[in-house]
């Protein structure tokens, strides 16, 4: 990846949902050092909690990237955010988007980038030398999350046990599999971008043979019951390859994102999401186990969290929490238990 340049003015344009807005929520969340301020047009309801700037405000106070902070279904840059991205650029920021679409290919924001010299960063650019992936076992030891759903905090969940791995001591690194987790650590593969016969042996190069006590905590992408994005799940999962699974769960949500409107698609239950899981992980490492549930209780009532996290552990046997609120020990805790057993 192109290292985006810092200081940063996140972008969310006229956003109406947080589900969307995960690419700067999360940067502002994991790399805030990086993020000065936000800019949003009218009609946008999300609030990262940042200065509201203009271009020429952000100008000012040093910024020197804008990064776009909303990842669309589809991954298309709305013609509403273009006369916006495009001033940006003439103005001397470089534009940095997580987009399946291309800046280079907006005329009005390539005239802008080539009149002021800006660079403009694509981080969905999967190499070009993916192969094909065996299924062969490979040494190191490999978690991955999983989502009951899209955008429901398996990003964060992976930064934050590789985080409390590493602060134990562990031999541990993140993997990003996203656009958003590449901002923040710096490097990893955009698997939804990747040729679906290349999905596994993207993994497999992302989590390459490493020491047998070292960690790799891959994030996860989609979910195996979207019928949207179930493709780039099931190829994550395989190459993976993973000893360990953490489920992620937004226990707000009655219906997979993007399917709200008809209601077809209502949420799996948590026990047959991880049925579902291991019957497909077991394919490719027989040994491979669930070992927590992260939730995402931001839209729950404080005096409601212990009651959800006693019914889901009742559920699944397995320990809950929320990575944000309570951080993941429990679940690394329950990780270091069951190996030493």
């Amino acid at each position: 990846m192109e290292r985006l340049q810092p200081p940063c003015l996140i972008y969310f344009g006229d956003v109406a949902d947080l589900g969307h807005a995960k690419t700067g929520l999360g940067l502002i969340q994991w790399r805030s050092e990086f993020c000065v301020g936000q800019l949003r047009a009218p009609g946008c309801q999300v609030d990262g909690g940042l200065r509201d700037m203009t271009i020429d405000e952000a100008i000012a106070a040093g910024v020197r990237s804008l990064v776009i902070g909303v990842a669309p279904a589809g991954g298309n840059i709305p013609e509403t955010w273009r006369s916006d991205l495009a001033r940006a650029a003439r103005a001397g920021l470089d534009i940095v988007s997580g987009m399946h679409a291309r800046l280079a290919d907006v005329p009005e924001i390539a005239a802008a980038a080539r009149e002021s010299g800006v660079r403009l960063i694509d981080i969905r650019t999967p190499p070009k030398n993916i192969p094909i992936g065996t299924g062969a076992k490979r040494p190191g030891k490999r978690l991955l999350t999983v989502g009951t759903d899209c955008a429901v905090g398996k990003k964060y969940t992976a930064l934050a046990i590789e985080r409390e791995m590493r602060s134990r001591g562990w031999n541990a690194d993140f993997r990003a599999t996203g656009q958003t987790g590449i901002m923040i650590s710096g490097g990893g593969i955009p698997i939804d971008s990747v040729v679906s016969d290349f999905i596994s042996g993207a993994a497999e190069m992302l989590s390459p043979a490493a020491a047998d006590d070292h960690w790799d905590v891959i994030e996860g992408q989609g979910s195996l019951s979207h019928p949207s994005f179930a493709g780039v799940s099931l190829g994550l999962l395989h190459g993976a390859q993973p000893d360990a699974l953490v489920l992620c769960h937004d226990p707000s949500r009655k219906f997979l994102l993007g399917t709200e409107p008809g209601g077809s698609f209502p949420i799996l239950p948590l026990t047959q999401t991880i049925e579902q899981c291991l019957a497909h992980a077991w394919r490719v490492n027989a040994n491979a186990r669930f070992v927590g549930v992260s939730v995402n209780t931001s839209r729950i009532p404080s005096e409601e969290r212990m009651r959800l996290y006693e019914k889901i552990a009742r559920e699944t046997d397995l320990p809950v929490v929320d990575p944000i609120k309570d951080g993941v020990e429990a679940i690394i805790d329950n990780l270091s238990s069951e190996a030493a057993s």
